[in-house]
């Protein structure tokens, strides 16, 4: 027995359980008193919930097809619709695998961001997560009763996101190595994980308000008319990166080493080019950001020309080039452009769900695009646009959000399709507490907070006394 036949017997299973009628009898029901269960807002919009990398995952169907009939008050009472479970999960273990990463990347390099082309397991968090958001905000604004105030409210959302990412990660908190905090305007990052999803996370609702026609849907190619221009903006942002990438010109710059308290000088006067130094990515970042504001620690001091313990970070070996320790940000301007492109590609599955309801069209209607641009991304790479998370590359987005759309198809049929929810119970409570746990967990707040009560003296906290920080 197939997949497919097996996912139609448990749907037959599961209606006849909670209605007492086989699944073919259900739409025999009156037509003039049934109602289809709806989807309900998948993001909240207290305050608890910020962005939907929190608890935001909204209520599917619960059943392929199923209908109910208002009159039928003594077969069970009305199906309840219910969460979709395979969401929250997926969120939790992307959660799971940023705090792995931060945490073990130290003691495993290999696992910690590439240094820079290639992928890693930490390559995958940040468009896993870019991903999630676009699933979500499909089933978000699947009816906007007024486009005015629903774009209102998205505003507002990417608002308190990007305060959260700028005193979280714009240098306010020094980490648990040093209780103070404040940090100079000069010198503040002005980008980061949570800016960069608040950017993703608004143009995408934005796109999803706005930008969809009244066609109804009946196949896929009726679903690629009816958003047909979000596919036009994900293409006007495809072609506008990678022109800008290959075809604005770098020319030589300086920057001033803090820790050496001199200037170095980076010879480039090139186009195209995808190294460390001389790229476009840096080159804008530097221009419009300023180059004191760009992220001080980046992915390349751990190449080979800038570690001698590479993959890792370590001393400089000797003739190391002079942009080894100059700035750069991970989460820039030009390469914000393919992170709204990753989530996109997320709200195209949500429109799937909204869409389709037997499990068999939408497993195909997800496999078939996200094993394409898993192939594309290798043979993109091949080809010499290089796999880069630092760039966000075309290639990059293309194996990343393949891989997100693989994962969460192997997800929904496990958790959604037969039910297997004890296995995944940690990850489900890690998915609806996502942005707690990024805030307390990956940003160090709570090792922060710990450490400011102490016996005596800063030096005694319990931080020490298990090891955390300066010996």
């Amino acid at each position: 027995m197939g997949m497919y036949q097996l996912i139609n017997q448990q749907d037959n299973n599961n209606i006849k359980k909670n209605t007492g009628m086989e699944g073919g009898d259900l739409m025999k029901t009156d037509s003039k008193n049934q109602k289809y269960v709806e989807m309900e807002e998948g993001l909240n919009t207290t305050d608890k919930e910020l962005s939907v990398m929190s608890s935001s995952a909204p209520p599917i169907q619960t059943l392929k097809n199923t209908v109910i009939n208002n009159n039928d008050n003594n077969s069970g009472g009305a199906l309840k619709s219910r969460r979709l479970v395979s969401l929250d999960v997926f969120r939790g273990l992307t959660v799971a695998l940023m705090v792995l990463v931060d945490d073990a990347g130290g003691i495993f390099p290999a696992i910690n961001h590439s240094p820079w082309n290639g992928v890693t397991l930490a390559d995958f968090v940040m468009p896993f997560f870019l991903f999630i958001v676009g699933v979500a905000l499909g089933l978000t604004y699947k009816k906007v009763p007024c486009r005015v105030d629903a774009t209102k409210k998205a505003i507002l959302r990417a608002l308190k996101l990007l305060i959260f990412g700028l005193v979280l990660q714009g240098g306010y908190l020094h980490g648990i190595n040093n209780l103070t905090y404040g940090v100079d305007i000069q010198r503040i990052r002005w980008t980061g994980t949570l800016q960069r999803i608040a950017i993703a996370y608004l143009l995408t609702a934005v796109c999803e308000i706005w930008l969809k026609c009244d066609d109804v849907v009946k196949s896929e190619r009726s679903l690629l008319k009816k958003y047909q221009f979000q596919w036009i903006f994900v293409l006007v942002l495809t072609v506008t990166y990678t022109a800008l990438m290959h075809g604005l010109y770098v020319p030589d710059w300086e920057y001033q080493s803090p820790s050496e308290n001199s200037s170095f000088s980076v010879k480039c006067g090139v186009r195209g080019d995808t190294g460390p130094a001389c790229n476009v990515v840096g080159m804008i970042d530097r221009k419009l950001l300023g180059i004191q504001h760009l992220y001080k620690r980046p992915t390349y001091a751990r190449t080979t020309e800038c570690s001698i313990n590479s993959p890792d970070y370590g001393p400089l070996p000797p003739n190391a080039p002079s942009w080894c320790q100059a700035p750069f940000d991970p989460e820039g301007i030009l390469s914000s452009v393919m992170a709204i492109v990753t989530c996109m590609i997320g709200l195209h599955f949500g429109h799937i769900i909204v869409r389709f309801n037997d499990h068999k069209d939408r497993m195909m209607s997800w496999m078939v695009p996200a094993a394409g641009l898993v192939v594309v991304g290798f043979i993109l790479d091949f080809c010499g646009m290089h796999v880069n998370k630092a760039l966000y590359s075309l290639s990059y987005t293309c194996v990343t959000v393949g891989a997100a759309g693989i994962l969460f198809v192997g997800i929904y049929v496990m958790v959604d399709v037969f039910g297997f929810r004890k296995p995944t119970l940690v990850f489900e409570w890690m998915g609806m507490h996502a942005l707690m746990i990024y805030i307390f967990a990956a940003c160090n707040v709570l090792p922060v907070l710990l450490q400011g009560f102490y016996w005596k003296k800063p030096e005694n906290n319990i931080l020490r006394l298990i090891g955390i920080g300066r010996s």
